[in-house]
């Protein structure tokens, strides 16, 4: 019997349901009975499995995910906007509300709630998918419950770059120098935290010479340790692999660069999460 499910966009980017759309294995094998980036009616039958991505900003939100998920057997929070609020959690933090609201110009937005809500803060959720946008593997290792998809730990593993004995003395801006093949990046004076990062993405990023931002989020060994221990582990790692000042690199790690997940993520215990539900 064919398997349905359906896919919920809260206040977010589109950006993993255009990663959905990459991946094709799907086709034939479930029914996909719900998209608003396909279909503009919201009528549709009980589904097998709701994907949620976006954040709960609005109360429009909050109507829908609580209406979409009293038609499915299951919920999956898909992406980082769903997990931990996305791009418009950064207007929590008092830097980022200053720039803001000094602006001159405002447009009229929809009504906000008076605190952004992750999906688990208002339904149950069965797995987690983390990624901005999750890969196209993920997407398909999560909807076909793939138990012989065995994600690596982290990103670093995904990734295979080769550490060297070189210590940098000093950052080098992202964009502005050379990137050496098959070298790891932070041996060459990038910023990369992919070896606290969830891995499963396969590393496309730091494969093509991007430092991973992380976006997957924290290791499991990460998950449910507070920022402070996840600050000071990213830190150990520079520590061991460059000669950089270590103020420095504490700097960089808070900096608006890093500041979409490390400042999220890093707070995960906030919300305390079974790692064996996180793909």
């Amino acid at each position: 019997m064919e398997t349905s499910f359906a896919v919920l966009q809260l206040s977010g980017c589109s950006g993993c349901e255009v990663s959905l759309l990459n991946a094709e294995e799907w086709i034939g094998k479930r029914r996909l009975a719900y998209m608003p980036l396909l279909l503009s009616s919201e009528d549709y039958d009980h589904v097998d499995t709701l994907l949620v991505s976006g954040a709960v900003y609005t109360d429009e939100d909050l109507y829908r995910l609580r209406r979409a998920a009293s038609r499915a057997d299951s919920v999956i929070a898909v992406g980082t906007c769903a997990i931990s609020g996305g791009v418009a959690n950064l207007g929590y933090r008092d830097d980022v509300r200053e720039r803001f609201f000094a602006a001159a110009e405002r447009r009229h937005v929809p009504r906000i709630l008076p605190r952004l809500r992750p999906v688990d803060e208002v339904v149950p959720v069965s797995r987690y998918l983390p990624g901005c946008p999750p890969t196209p593997d993920l997407f398909m290792a999560v909807l076909f419950s793939d138990h012989e998809f065995v994600p690596k730990k982290t990103v670093c593993l995904d990734c295979g770059r080769k550490k060297t004995r070189d210590r940098p003395d000093t950052l080098v801006p992202l964009g502005t120098g050379p990137v050496l093949p098959d070298i790891c990046l932070i041996n060459q004076g990038y910023v990369c935290i992919g070896s606290s990062t969830r891995g499963g993405c396969g590393a496309p990023c730091t494969r093509a010479g991007h430092p991973c931002v992380g976006c997957r989020g924290p290791s499991d060994g990460f998950i449910a340790r507070s920022s402070q221990e996840w600050f000071a582990a990213m830190k150990k790692v520079f520590g061991r692999l460059t000669h950089i000042d270590p103020d420095v690199i504490d700097a960089t790690l808070r900096s608006p660069q890093l500041s979409l997940f490390v400042f999220q993520f890093a707070d995960y215990a906030h919300v305390p999460r079974d790692p064996a539900k996180v793909l």
